[in-house]
């Protein structure tokens, strides 16, 4: 049996590039998750899928975040980019619960 390497950061930047082509259309950004995850591992992933799906990047023990500024390793279409009412983050959770 061969072991399948944990490869997080790999898993970042497929997320995080489809996330920011999908533009600000959280319909799209929506179909985009729900298509990806029949290629990839979203469970072995969970912690880091959180992670960008929240805060728009991995984040390291303590909580700050893992992209050294690279805008290739983060995105915007976040929970904390997201406009501060209710119906904006509805609208997120609806995304990763969808």
């Amino acid at each position: 049996d061969e072991k399948e390497k944990f490869e997080p950061t790999v898993f970042r930047d497929t997320i995080v590039q489809g996330l920011n082509e999908a533009g600000n259309d959280l319909e799209a950004i929506a179909k985009f998750l729900d298509a990806t995850g029949s290629r990839l591992d979203y469970r072995r992933y969970a912690d880091t899928l959180f992670d960008i799906l929240v805060a728009g990047s991995m984040l390291a023990p303590g909580g700050t975040r893992i992209d050294d500024n690279d805008k290739t390793k983060m995105t915007n279409h976040c929970v904390f980019f997201a406009d501060e009412d209710h119906d904006a983050i509805r609208n997120y959770a609806q995304v990763g619960t969808g």
